[in-house]
């Protein structure tokens, strides 16, 4: 994988065991059972990425995938490279990428059910929105309409807050893609929301 090394991600939320993934994870390679430590510290927030990026109906299904392509993957699993937390989202990003019709569907669907919201509030928080509130009106059909890859990134960081180099790491990118493919989209964005920069607050927390 590109960029600098990772340490393991720290606890959230008070979670245990999280700063010793890469040891359950090696553990586990001997003791298949001990993966279960893994699955149950991170399915929920990797299902939550999958629904927000496809919808209920499909997260369970990306998700599960998911990890059974980290369990059978385990041994290749780099800690050196990236953490746990990191690694799980970049095999999520690759298997949301398998559905990209439908994501696509999806945003245009919601851009469409959604366009009466967008009075409601100023578009230069519109990352306020992404983060809290989801992919909906003319954000959700700004975003159908960019590249997989700068889909990917923006989404990275907007949804599941991964750093720039955490970004790198998950999909296997050099540093400065990501920064030049988060450019873009926001510019994108900006332009599809009437000027205003909608991830402005995300440039100073995620570089």
């Amino acid at each position: 994988m590109t960029g600098e090394p990772l340490t393991a991600d720290p606890p959230r939320d008070g979670g245990p065991g999280r700063a010793d993934d890469s040891a359950v994870l090696r553990t586990s390679l001997r003791d298949p059972e001990r993966f279960g430590a893994i699955f149950d510290a991170y399915f929920a927030e990797i299902h939550g990425y999958a629904a927000r990026r496809l919808g209920p109906d499909a997260a369970s299904d990306v998700a599960s995938q998911t990890f059974l392509e980290a369990f059978r993957g385990r041994a290749r699993y780099d800690e050196s490279r990236a953490a746990v937390r990191t690694w799980l989202y970049g095999i999520a990003t690759n298997v949301i990428g398998r559905h990209r019709r439908s994501e696509v569907r999806g945003l245009r669907a919601r851009a469409r059910l959604g366009a009466a919201q967008d009075a409601d509030g100023p578009a230069d928080r519109v990352d306020a929105r992404v983060s809290a509130q989801g992919l909906r009106g003319r954000l959700a059909g700004a975003i159908a309409g960019l590249p997989a890859g700068d889909r990917d990134v923006l989404l990275l960081v907007a949804l599941a807050d991964l750093s720039h180099q955490e970004v790198a790491a998950a999909l296997d990118i050099p540093y400065g893609t990501v920064g030049s493919r988060l450019n873009r989209a926001r510019r994108k964005l900006r332009e599809a929301l009437g000027g205003t920069n909608p991830m402005h607050d995300l440039e100073d927390d995620h570089g």
